[in-house]
């Protein structure tokens, strides 16, 4: 690149820009709410993790690690990888942290993803998570917990039109039987089968389960049935959960095709989609993983959790006719007399102590401009400090969202004023 000319971001890792971080922390700020209510906690991992944690526990055989992960060897010759997921960064957290012996947890985290993909609407190469990681409850109860955690997350948001599919992998005898039966039926019909899952066949046929490809989906309508091969107590547990979210009220579907695109997963796995996205179908997904931290070193724990793409819920809430995009001051200051930005900074100050979302004109401007700017910022009120404000020692109070008249008080009851005003609007 020459010198002068413009550098631009990396293919497929996106700029996030005013106004759609405040969609981003409105919905942000609900994702944590609602988690709080169900008593989980925030957990923090880094962004990069040893490579060996993701080949252990997302599986050698799966798309992220044969194609899509970066991964480097660092000054000390250590592979290093960016972090594609985060559920194994929690479980090795809780692990390293001893959180995990004789001790159950509720874990959500969110933050930036990465894989190696081909850039689309709705799928890049830095991507956000939100997800939620139950850790020592053999379910099904916490399984229906997390389900309706995640429901009450597309309520809050107030997201329609995204369904809930459910399914269950079974025991690993189960899973073994019916893997070489599935074999024993694609083998048969190899031609059929796209080249990904040709190649997967042999080494890990339930994969194939997972394909996109219209012609091996076509093949895999024959194919046999995983319920067929689950024992009556595996039947019975996943029936239990079945009960439990129509005690919730929890609409869903079962889906004996589903399969995740990590090995870890064992037992109930689950997606939410939609078809407001495109190819884009998935919004969350998530599952039993009751194998995954002893593989990664700690003691035989259950666990399940789940994690959504935030690019995908963003799409979503701005589908919908909840508006959390506009910075929505509830009082805006305008500022018409001559020095008053002494008089606003106080007056701002006043506001926001009293714990009110605060926009203060900047740039000068006429009256008509920055009553324009008021209007256009969202907010519900409107203080006005013009010349003869300033000299009487008064304020101009003019509601912006409700059918009051302009008023003028002392520049003291300014506050409860304006409380007055707010307090009406909502009711």
């Amino acid at each position: 690149m020459a010198f002068g000319d413009n550098v631009r971001s990396v293919r497929g890792m996106n700029d996030l820009l005013p106004p759609q971080t405040a969609r981003w922390q409105r919905v942000e700020a609900v994702l944590r709410e609602v988690a709080g209510r169900y008593g989980y906690q925030e957990i923090r991992t880094p962004v990069i993790e040893r490579s060996d944690l993701f080949y252990r526990s997302i599986g050698e055989q799966t798309d992220i690690v044969e194609k899509e992960m970066y991964t480097f060897t660092d000054n000390n010759g250590d592979s290093l990888t960016l972090r594609p997921e985060a559920t194994a960064s929690c479980v090795r957290a809780g692990n390293e942290h001893g959180l995990l012996h004789n001790q159950t947890q509720r874990f959500w985290y969110t933050g930036p993803m990465f894989r190696h993909e081909r850039p689309q609407k709705g799928r890049y190469r830095q991507f956000h998570q939100f997800g939620v990681e139950a850790l020592g409850w053999p379910g099904p109860d916490i399984d229906a917990e997390i389900i309706a955690l995640g429901e009450r997350l597309w309520r809050t948001l107030g997201i329609s039109g995204v369904s809930l599919e459910i399914n269950t992998l079974g025991s690993a005898s189960a899973r073994a039987a019916f893997r070489d039966a599935l074999r024993d039926y694609l083998v048969a019909h190899v031609d059929a089968l796209d080249s990904d899952s040709q190649r997967r066949l042999q080494r890990n046929p339930l994969r194939i389960l997972d394909s996109k490809d219209k012609g091996t989906q076509a093949t895999l309508a024959g194919a046999p049935d995983l319920m067929d091969f689950l024992s009556d107590p595996e039947l019975a547990e996943f029936s239990r959960l079945q009960d439990l979210l129509i005690a919730a009220k929890i609409d869903f579907k079962v889906n004996s095709r589903l399969v995740r695109g990590l090995d870890y997963y064992t037992g109930v796995v689950f997606e939410w989609v939609t078809d407001q996205l495109g190819a884009q179908s998935a919004v969350c997904a998530g599952g039993r993983y009751d194998t995954l931290v002893e593989q990664l070193g700690g003691t035989p724990t259950p666990a399940a959790g789940f994690a959504c793409g935030l690019e995908r819920l963003i799409d979503l809430v701005a589908l919908s006719e909840v508006d959390l995009s506009r910075v929505r001051a509830e009082v805006f200051l305008v500022l018409v007399a001559a020095g008053a930005e002494e008089l606003g900074v106080s007056y701002g100050e006043q506001l926001r102590d009293a714990g009110l979302d605060v926009l203060s004109n900047c740039g000068q401007g006429s009256l008509k401009k920055q009553m324009r700017r008021a209007d256009a910022s969202g907010a519900f009120v409107a203080v006005i400090v013009g010349d003869d404000e300033r000299s009487q020692g008064t304020v101009s109070i003019k509601p912006l969202r409700s059918q009051g008249q302009q008023m003028s008080v002392p520049a003291h009851a300014l506050v409860e004023e304006v409380q007055k005003i707010l307090g009406n609007d909502s009711q």
